[in-house]
């Protein structure tokens, strides 16, 4: 009896860490980092503070689930931010100048989205380009049109029902947009660990040859992670859109960097193959928490940049010393 009981819970437990795998590092820097912001000061841990987080951290959220997928297959998606932006753009202007029901705007606004992600991976997988410079030049294009579109203003006010959905706390704690996060989240990781399709990711970002070899079309599922990339970077701009009551073509400035930071401090290979949903959600609770935490404590943003490219450098040196 007692050895079946040992036996299940080592079961569980291993169960446990084959989930956590390659998280566990973050997931205890997350937690330390809690605790002392928990005594450095009291208004942290309070309820009212930890919705705030959450809130906040809805864009990049949704972004980086895109961006994992990315970085999976040993990619990089440089245009995320300008993605978001031009599809913000392509939905504000629909919507509040065209006339067309902001319902429309925001589905025709994220095929937009779609399509940038298209031509970057296209790019990549038919002529070759490196993904660093496909992805830069797609930053500059969509940064460029969502300048075009309106000459460079923003443009305001959206029906009333729109921006609610960012700020009315359903049950009393949960939003709209950070129940679309949490949807994302789950969607992407029952995909990378339960589907085929999950695992040829890592296969690819493992070795794209032997991938090839192994009769998965890497071209196709390289296509595919741009689209779904620049999907979630439009889906992450309605987002904001909501929160803002406007768009404007200067938004996402610098959300790629960001986006790529939480990424790898999660624990996601910049070479391809190995990382998660998991560790992109812990790593977005870092960065989410340590810029609440400092904002708190009254650290300049100046100094915020500074701390967070800190621990983005650390991230990276840790995952460089565990391969070796």
């Amino acid at each position: 009896m007692l050895a079946s009981v040992k036996d299940e819970n080592r079961t569980v437990s291993s169960g446990v860490f084959s989930v956590l795998r390659g998280a566990t590092g973050p997931l205890i820097g997350l937690i330390l980092l809690c605790i002392f912001l928990s005594f450095a000061t009291d208004k942290f841990m309070s309820v009212r503070n930890l919705l705030n987080i959450l809130d906040q951290i809805t864009v990049l959220g949704i972004m980086a689930v895109g961006m994992t997928l990315v970085i999976l297959i040993g990619g990089i998606d440089l245009a995320v931010g300008s993605v978001m932006a031009l599809t913000m753009m392509v939905m504000g202007y629909l919507a509040n100048q065209v006339g067309f029901p902001l319902v429309l705007g925001i589905g025709l606004a994220l095929v937009a989205a779609g399509v940038t992600g298209a031509i970057s991976g296209i790019l990549i997988t038919a002529l070759g380009v490196p993904a660093f410079i496909a992805t830069l030049a797609m930053m500059s294009v969509a940064r460029g049109l969502a300048n075009m579109i309106t000459d460079g203003q923003q443009i305001v006010g959206f029906p009333t029902w729109f921006s609610l959905l960012a700020y009315t706390r359903f049950g009393g704690f949960l939003t709209l947009t950070v129940a679309i996060m949490l949807i994302v989240f789950v969607l992407g990781w029952l995909y990378l660990r339960y589907t085929s399709g999950g695992r040829s990711l890592y296969a690819i970002g493992g070795n794209q040859e032997v991938a090839r070899l192994a009769g998965i079309n890497v071209n196709l599922y390289t296509v595919g992670v741009y689209v779904v990339s620049g999907l979630l970077a439009g889906l992450a701009g309605v987002v904001l859109a909501m929160r803002l009551d406007s768009v404007q073509p200067t938004a996402g400035v610098s959300y790629e960097l960001d986006t790529i930071a939480a990424v790898v401090i999660g624990g996601t290979s910049l070479s391809g193959g190995k990382g998660g949903i998991l560790g992109t959600i812990i790593g977005v609770l870092i960065i989410g928490v340590l810029r609440n935490g400092l904002n708190l404590l009254g650290v300049s943003p100046f100094t915020q940049a500074v701390v967070i490219g800190v621990v983005i450098a650390l991230a990276v040196a840790a995952e460089a010393f565990k391969r070796k």
